[in-house]
């Protein structure tokens, strides 16, 4: 980990670690953690991860609410909607992005963010 990453709070990097972890579980695929701070008003880190399926980015979500609530992350927004191939949840300190690969290949979020550093968690 960079001088950077170490200067993250244990908090935020234990509940991202566990969304990582959830998303890895249900075959989540090219997730990524960006490093947003300074160049985002409204969050520190983006979590990307690409679903395979509209019924992917649904056990993503499922996935991931149940172990963010078991790790009794406080969530204060969340898609709820699911069919767009794009659902959100905003953990504050960080939002994680469930897209089909439709999606995030046309909204591009990496390029979007590409001058943010890229995390290994």
């Amino acid at each position: 980990m960079s001088k950077k990453n170490n200067s993250i709070a244990d908090t935020t990097l234990a509940e991202m670690r566990c969304a990582l972890a959830a998303l890895e579980d249900k075959k989540g695929e090219a997730i990524k953690v960006l490093d947003v701070r300074g160049k985002s008003s409204i969050t520190d880190f983006l979590i990307l991860a690409t679903a395979t399926s509209e019924p992917h980015v649904k056990a993503l979500k499922s996935a991931l609410d149940a172990a963010l609530k078991e790790a009794g992350v406080e969530l204060i927004g969340q898609d709820r909607e699911v069919g767009s191939g794009w659902l959100v949840v905003d953990a504050f300190d960080f939002m994680v992005h469930l897209q089909t690969e439709g999606v995030r290949d046309y909204y591009k979020l990496d390029q979007l963010w590409s001058d943010a550093e890229l995390l290994r968690l």
